[in-house]
């Protein structure tokens, strides 16, 4: 067993390592190919944050461990929210500025979320499930790509919005072209491995505990995974960039639910856990309704903040929910 727990520390740790370094490459190569920073914000980086949950997935689902990879999608959210977001409160209380892409995205990840349950409505998530989640994947970021190019092109609108000029002071300048592709391939190479070594650890040890590894893909790999997401959500609060904070976790919640859950059913179909349309599918509903509710009034800088109580709030219900799961 001891052996499972250090491959799964060691996967973490080079998810983590491996997705700062992919972002950063990937981020910095798209700007010197003249990306605007909004475009590259919305799109490149917020998918890097999530890829140490898709390429979990992928290994997962290559493994036939769909169960691992359903969890690893709605742990990852359910993390996001109240572990991340929480642990950003707690350092400093968020202001939410106003912003056109917070406006636009918060309305998308509620109505994306509910509407996911049609795919676990069955406890299958089929090869046709995964089709239609990649092809809602694509036409977001189609509109991703098209509205963020409209902002670009009316250089006002672009200026005044807060996580506009966030994302154009955190994307790195003056990188040369041959630094960032090393560090894109290196990134992406870091991830492979560590996502390769997570998911047999957890198998591995779900299997020596007699645990689901449904449930191991909602604690366990959902935490390791959404660690890049804490790690930038908590600087970004400290910082006083509450748009990066905040669109951070909608952003990558995004991808995590029409990415990871995508490919996991285009790769290995499979019968699901009954309790993920039950009880998991319903508390990563309530946080992000939660998240919705407590973002609501953003613009409005008397009672748009996420103070440090609502932080507590997040993390101890985050920690009952998890404690839930293991008893």
């Amino acid at each position: 067993m001891l052996m499972h727990i250090l491959a799964i520390l060691a996967g973490t740790i080079l998810l983590i390592y491996g997705a700062d370094r992919f972002v950063i490459g990937a981020s910095a190569t798209a700007r010197n190919l003249g990306l605007s920073p909004m475009l590259i914000g919305l799109t490149i980086v917020g998918f890097a944050t999530s890829a140490p949950e898709i390429l979990v997935s992928v290994t997962a689902a290559m493994r036939g461990a769909s169960d691992l990879a359903v969890g690893n999608a709605l742990g990852s959210n359910i993390a996001n929210i109240g572990l991340v977001l929480g642990t950003a409160a707690l350092i400093k209380p968020i202001m939410i500025s106003d912003s056109t892409v917070l406006r636009r995205e918060m309305p998308v990840l509620a109505a994306l979320t509910l509407a996911s349950s049609l795919v676990f409505v069955d406890d299958y998530l089929s090869r046709t499930d995964g089709i239609i989640m990649l092809m809602i994947l694509l036409l977001f970021v189609g509109w991703v790509v098209r509205v963020s190019l409209g902002d670009t092109k009316d250089s006002a609108k672009s200026s005044g919005d807060t996580i506009a000029n966030e994302f154009d002071a955190e994307i790195p300048k003056d990188m040369p072209n041959s630094r960032a592709l090393l560090w894109l391939v290196a990134g992406i190479s870091i991830l492979l491995a560590g996502a390769n070594m997570l998911v047999w650890g957890a198998e591995n040890l779900a299997r020596t505990l007699g645990i689901s590894e449904l449930i191991i893909g909602l604690t366990i790999v959902a935490i390791g995974t959404s660690l890049p997401e804490l790690a930038v959500t908590a600087i970004s609060a400290y910082k006083g960039e509450a748009g990066l904070a905040i669109g951070n976790i909608v952003g990558s919640n995004i991808y995590n639910l029409l990415a990871v859950i995508g490919v996991a059913g285009v790769i290995h179909p499979a019968v699901l856990d009954q309790d993920v349309l039950r009880l998991h599918f319903p508390v990563m509903v309530a946080f992000t309704l939660g998240l919705y509710v407590l973002a609501y009034n953003y613009g409005r800088t008397d009672k748009a903040r996420i103070t440090r109580t609502h932080g507590i709030v997040l993390i101890s219900v985050f920690v009952a929910y998890h404690l839930s799961n293991l008893i």
